[in-house]
């Protein structure tokens, strides 16, 4: 099974919040491989939807987001690289929502369905290896970007894999 590792930075927490980079990462060879993208916010996504406090944590201007690929663009790209994996999030109930608003982007969206980091990692590694899991975990703050986030919880799933 291929495991991909996914994180959403987003214009705000509430209910019509849309994704506004998205980050993948997942391990190949022994190492770990990340995309993320900005994404321009689509002409249907309320723009009243922006939380200022959101910006603070993220520290992604609003203003940035107009030179960023089109979330059609993005949904597209980036769907593919989800294809035949199974998709872990740490937040599978915020990055749920903006993954399906940003895959309705697309003329035929895919259903994909993403699976809870933890209760996946509980499943799959002894206990031995979860101290592991965790401690990398620990290691590394959450740098609220896309990226790097994704690539904390695959550095952390290696971490677990190798004991």
């Amino acid at each position: 099974m291929r495991f991909v590792f996914l994180d959403f930075e987003a214009s705000g927490l509430h209910r019509d919040s849309w994704p506004i980079e998205v980050g993948l990462a997942w391990i190949a060879d022994g190492a770990i491989r990340v995309e993320a993208s900005l994404i321009r916010p689509d002409p249907d996504w309320p723009i009243a939807a922006w939380s200022a406090e959101s910006a603070a944590v993220h520290g992604i201007p609003l203003a940035e987001l107009a030179t960023a690929p089109p979330a059609g663009a993005v949904a597209g790209r980036f769907a593919a690289l989800m294809s035949d994996a199974l998709v872990l999030s740490d937040a599978p109930e915020f990055d749920q929502r903006w993954l399906d608003r940003l895959l309705a982007t697309l003329p035929e969206p895919p259903a994909i369905i993403l699976r809870d980091f933890d209760a996946e990692t509980h499943g799959a590694f002894t206990a031995h290896a979860l101290d592991a899991v965790y401690e990398q975990l620990n290691l590394i703050r959450a740098p609220h970007r896309a990226g790097p986030d994704a690539a904390r919880l695959a550095k952390a799933w290696l971490a677990g894999s190798r004991r």
